[in-house]
């Protein structure tokens, strides 16, 4: 039985998740809810000196991640694949999931500044460049919304929206219809994701 320490608030923890729902493991791993906050957390740090979630803890090996621990998923089993293995479909596939991932990385970092930071040390110039980069990635999907299957790149992008829903009031929506009609189609292929959505 594998084991994975993460936080149901964990969008990272999430996409790990929709990988584990995807390959069809989810019976295979124990899910174990821990707090990043405060970050001394010995069972945390003993696993990933980073200090960061998710962590997937197979026999006496630690998997730290969430990209390394969905690829360790996708060796598991042949399908369904969440990595293609060459040519332009793994390219398009691991370029999705890095835009994606940058736009959690934003996203997360302004909710970070509020939560962290006194309001009179906030930094509009920097919280502004953060939202310019989210934008600019959201309206590039907008263009091309992903196709075919689920695959890593697709459920990183869920992972994503799921997150800017939860923590940023849902305002991507007003611009990016053809994003929308994407996540829902996702949502029901992919059931787990209505699943892991975290509690407001």
């Amino acid at each position: 039985m594998m084991q994975l320490l993460s936080s149901p608030l964990s969008p990272y923890g999430r996409k790990v998740r929709l990988a584990a729902a995807i390959k069809g493991l989810e019976d295979e791993i124990e899910m174990v809810a821990v707090d990043t906050n405060p970050g001394d957390s010995i069972e945390i740090n003993s696993a990933n000196p980073l200090g960061k979630i998710p962590i997937l803890i197979v026999a006496d090996m630690q998997i730290f991640d969430s990209h390394v621990i969905c690829e360790y998923f996708d060796s598991l089993r042949p399908s369904p694949q969440l990595f293609p293995k060459s040519g332009p479909e793994r390219w398009n596939t691991l370029v999705l999931a890095a835009l994606a991932d940058g736009i959690l990385e934003s996203a997360l970092l302004l909710v970070y500044e509020q939560r962290f930071r006194p309001q009179d040390k906030w930094h509009p110039p920097w919280q502004q460049r953060q939202q310019a980069k989210i934008d600019r990635a959201l309206d590039r999907l907008q263009q091309r919304p992903p196709t075919g299957p689920p695959d890593y790149g697709q459920l990183t992008l869920a992972s994503a929206l799921g997150y800017l829903d939860f923590r940023h009031e849902g305002r991507w929506r007003a611009r990016h219809p053809g994003l929308i009609a994407w996540l829902d189609a996702f949502a029901k292929a992919v059931p787990a994701f209505e699943r892991t959505r975290p509690a407001p």
